[in-house]
């Protein structure tokens, strides 16, 4: 299974008056983690657009475990943790400069046309994802 590790700088304006991440930022991180987990396997969400197509979130799930502050190093690693040609689910770890975990995350997504909003399938109109995608899986296929 592939996963990526992008480094996060935690931004002031990213923390609440408790001084910690503010809960809604780390939805934004996650889709950091996705958007370089996208460009790591050589894709693009731009030429995907560029042909009329958009890759909303349908689901989101997140568990809080630790806090992280400003000034804190943080890193997001994500990976596919399903795919089945139509429907693709994300997942994300958020650790500190420890390694601890602080964040687990998931989101869903489809394809759609970006007209109509008619969801789309990976597998038939992009050939390319949908092979690495299931490599990216490995032997979690």
């Amino acid at each position: 299974m592939k996963k990526i590790k992008t480094p996060i700088k935690v931004r002031y304006q990213e923390t609440d008056q408790m001084g910690v991440v503010y809960h809604a930022n780390y939805l934004v991180w996650f889709e950091i983690g996705r958007t370089a987990f996208i460009e790591a396997l050589d894709l693009s969400y731009a030429k995907m657009e560029a042909e009329g197509v958009v890759s909303p979130v349908t689901r989101v799930e997140v568990d809080y475990k630790k806090p992280i502050r400003y000034g804190e190093p943080a890193y997001i690693e994500t990976w596919l943790d399903h795919y089945d040609g139509l429907r693709t689910t994300y997942a994300y770890q958020v650790t500190n400069e420890q390694g601890e975990v602080a964040v687990l995350g998931k989101t869903d997504h489809v394809i759609v046309n970006t007209e109509s909003f008619r969801p789309l399938s990976v597998r038939r109109k992009f050939p390319d994802w949908h092979e690495k995608y299931l490599s990216a899986l490995g032997d979690d296929q």
